[in-house]
């Protein structure tokens, strides 16, 4: 029953009544058996879609799950870039930001299945960061591409004091010296209570330095730097950790129904004396 809707909120977005509807057969299945029948829910729905090793029983919610499948294609099309799919919604709806997105789908007519993946590209792309190499597609100030926040949020006074503040990396690179270097240009020239600033910036710059590779895009879940469904649908659950002897609980070759009784048994949820 958690498997069969996949491949429809693989790509469309599901109604909240769709969602709450599905949630609530689920876990009339769960306590009720085959049969439905209306049954006492034992443990918080929210508990029973944690992992096992949090004490749930490993089931995902079906609104976040559905969040984290569409944010793939957000994803997708800004690391795909001859696929014809992609192609096709780049001619369609146009693209912007260097052509890592597309712009938002404002028309009235047509099947919005787009515009609905697009509803996930805020949320996705707060989990983005840029892999730097030409930097001809990653903005110097605006962009996540060094460190872990954007330059202009990590020294918003040095951005106010840019000259350019839509600039790229590429721009701001100084090709005309030897291997290079950084060309950071202001309005004015600093005050002595400044320079801490500047000089907070210059180390953080230090240690990259442009290649002829192209630009490219890293998952900051996850650790390996490519989108997981896995690991953004545990970016968009919060889980309340907890101490559960999972180990004793779920034992290999222990059928099903004793596991799942020594599993109520753990939270104190069993419909029986606690001497028995």
């Amino acid at each position: 029953m958690a498997s069969h809707p996949i491949y429809t909120m693989s790509l469309f977005r599901m109604l909240k009544s769709v969602v709450k509807r599905l949630e609530k057969i689920q876990r009339d299945f769960l306590w009720g058996g085959g049969s439905l029948e209306r049954k006492v829910h034992l443990i918080n729905w929210e508990v029973v879609c944690t992992s096992k090793e949090k004490g749930g029983l490993g089931m995902r919610r079906i609104d976040s799950l559905n969040k984290a499948l569409l944010g793939k294609w957000v994803w997708r099309f800004a690391v795909e870039k001859d696929n014809l799919w992609r192609l096709m919604i780049g001619v369609k709806y146009g693209q912007e930001e260097f052509g890592w997105k597309t712009k938002e789908g404002r028309g009235t007519y047509g099947v919005g299945v787009w515009k609905e993946i697009m509803k996930e590209a805020k949320w996705c792309w707060e989990n983005i960061k840029f892999k730097v190499g030409k930097g001809t597609r990653i903005k110097f100030w605006s962009d996540q591409w060094c460190g872990n926040e954007r330059l202009s949020h990590a020294f918003p006074q040095l951005y106010e004091m840019a000259v350019n503040k839509n600039a790229t990396v590429n721009e701001m690179w100084d090709h005309s010296n030897g291997p290079g270097g950084w060309n950071l240009r202001f309005h004015r020239d600093f005050n002595d209570w400044e320079m801490d600033m500047i000089r907070g910036l210059l180390i953080r710059l230090r240690d990259v330095k442009l290649s002829s590779e192209e630009d490219g895009v890293l998952w900051k879940v996850g650790g390996h730097g490519k989108y997981g469904v896995k690991e953004a649908y545990n970016g968009l659950v919060v889980i309340n950790a907890c101490d559960f002897p999972h180990r004793g609980v779920w034992v290999n070759k222990v059928p099903t129904k004793v596991a799942f009784f020594a599993w109520e048994a753990a939270w104190g949820k069993i419909l029986t004396l606690d001497r028995l």
